[in-house]
């Protein structure tokens, strides 16, 4: 009887443990289940974006962000915007993509950056996703398109390409009193001003920023001067270029502008036109719209468009535009380039167009009937010579140090600590000491 009861122990301590190693590897088998489980559903999880641009004011980027994806239930787009200041956003994307950072996916870039990121290599190279998807490059404006690319590949697309322009209220200022040069617009400024309880009668961008550099070059080349000549060699400092910026300087320091004129960039100036404080304005091709949209706008249906002023030399414009491109950095480089080719292809900029008065670089759009109702001025003949007026910023590898010295001299010019004539003389020595090295 011991012996069986021996017997009949391990028995039972066998079945306990038999029971338990079932038991146990029921709830593993389950764990497994429920972990892939889980997987899956992460997998049906969209993949997240992060746009970045500078500020917009309009309802584009929000209309772009929204098509893009109800379309793309796999991908979605959330938008953070940088600051209106461009000198700021673009520092903010340095200090940012020199970490190393994956917080932003696609990202806007002034016309004047692509080559200086990609040589830092902050970008992603396209040209295999351009090869793969069959992106006809020929179909883009080719002066833009060349901004974007360095050492022979692709870096960006352009998404809009911009040139100064006058705006004046048509309500104030018929067609045949447009001035066509700068002394004219002084004095119709001068004339102008407190007419349809107008506070200012110009209205530009001189904030020391990328914005001061873009007026700077319209006064400077409509006066026949350069910054820097065909072969890029420094030749800023001539009698030509003393005489653009001493309009500049006129201009900016007359009771036509606000008084405090020096704080305004895009934002400051084209808020104040569409409150109806002045009767001109310098600006991009987006205050078309922005002027004319009745949420925003005490000016609907009161605005013209015209070249700029010309100086001895004819009207200039600064070509500027923007530019989309993928952090080198993104944890979904495959994502981002279907929302880049969204925003660069034709859906996308037409609705940049239409919602944001943002002029396409796929001339293919310049004659969509939706695009030109939303935007009659592209069809006319001072818009169209303003694009043909534009003369580009200075190319030059190390733009950041030249374009410092640039915002630096002309700001002490308008302050009056010099004079135009030593502004010209210290860029001219400041900028071939830094491009020298």
């Amino acid at each position: 009887m011991k012996k069986m009861g021996k017997f009949l122990t391990v028995i039972f301590a066998v079945i306990l443990v038999l029971a338990g190693c079932s038991g146990g590897g029921s709830s593993q088998t389950s764990s497994e289940g429920n972990e892939g489980e889980a997987k899956e559903e992460k997998s049906n999880e969209p993949v997240k974006l992060v746009y970045a641009y500078g500020k917009d004011s309009t309802q584009a980027t929000a209309k772009l962000i929204e098509a893009f994806n109800k379309k793309n239930p796999n991908i979605q787009v959330e938008g953070r915007e940088m600051p209106s200041d461009t000198g700021a956003q673009h520092d903010a994307y340095v200090t940012m993509l020199n970490a190393e950072s994956s917080e932003i996916d696609i990202f806007e870039l002034d016309v004047i950056w692509p080559a200086e990121f990609a040589q830092a290599g902050y970008l992603l190279e396209l040209d295999r996703f351009i090869e793969r998807d069959g992106i006809d490059l020929n179909s883009y404006n080719q002066g833009a398109l060349s901004a974007a690319s360095f050492n022979g590949k692709q870096w960006a697309i352009p998404r809009f390409i911009d040139a100064g322009m006058l705006f004046y209220r048509s309500d104030i200022i018929s067609e045949d009193q447009v001035p066509k040069t700068w002394d004219d617009l002084l004095k119709a400024a001068k004339e102008n001003k407190g007419k349809e309880s107008t506070q200012f009668g110009y209205l530009m961008q001189a904030k020391q920023y990328e914005g001061l550099v873009t007026n700077a070059v319209e006064f400077i080349a409509s006066y026949g001067g350069k910054i820097l000549d065909e072969n890029g060699e420094v030749a800023v400092n001539s009698p030509e270029t003393v005489k653009g910026l001493s309009k500049l300087v006129e201009i900016a320091t007359s009771d036509v502008v606000p008084g405090n004129i020096t704080t305004f960039t895009e934002t400051e100036s084209h808020t104040s036109f569409i409150e109806g404080q002045s009767a001109f304005i310098r600006n991009w091709p987006y205050q078309w719209n922005l002027a004319n949209d009745p949420e925003q706008s005490k000016i609907v249906d009161k605005v013209g468009v015209a070249p700029l002023p010309a100086g001895d030399a004819g009207s200039a414009a600064a070509l500027g535009g923007w530019m989309s491109g993928i952090n080198k950095y993104s944890e979904h480089p495959k994502e981002a380039w279907e929302f880049l080719k969204f925003l660069t292809g034709p859906e996308g900029q037409k609705i940049a167009a239409i919602y944001g008065g943002s002029a396409p670089t796929l001339p293919e759009l310049f004659e969509d009937k939706e695009v030109l109702e939303a935007n009659p001025f592209f069809a006319e003949e001072g818009f169209q010579k303003a694009l043909e007026g534009a003369v580009s910023r200075p190319v030059a590898p190390n733009y950041p140090e030249v374009t410092e010295i640039l915002q630096i001299n002309v700001s002490k010019a308008i302050a009056g600590e010099i004079t135009p004539e030593e502004a010209a003389k210290a860029m001219e020595e400041e900028m071939k000491a830094v491009m020298s090295n």
